[in-house]
């Protein structure tokens, strides 16, 4: 689980848009760029060489949260 804190101040690295925490898989997911980026131990890890992109009914799923 994400600090929501921690959440609130954190942007997409590549959109500077803000990120939706997902439980399972754990991830932030930012419907601007497209992009999930893994929390590992609790930590998110905020590379995009890291992030996978989003299918595109996770890219309609997002968008419309």
């Amino acid at each position: 689980m994400i600090d929501k804190k921690l959440l609130a101040m954190l942007v997409c690295p590549v959109s500077k848009a803000p990120l939706t925490y997902v439980e399972d898989p754990e991830e932030l997911v930012c419907s601007a760029s497209g992009l999930a980026y893994p929390v590992r131990d609790g930590i998110p890890v905020m590379l995009e060489s890291e992030a996978r992109e989003l299918s595109l009914e996770e890219k309609e799923k997002y968008s419309a949260s």
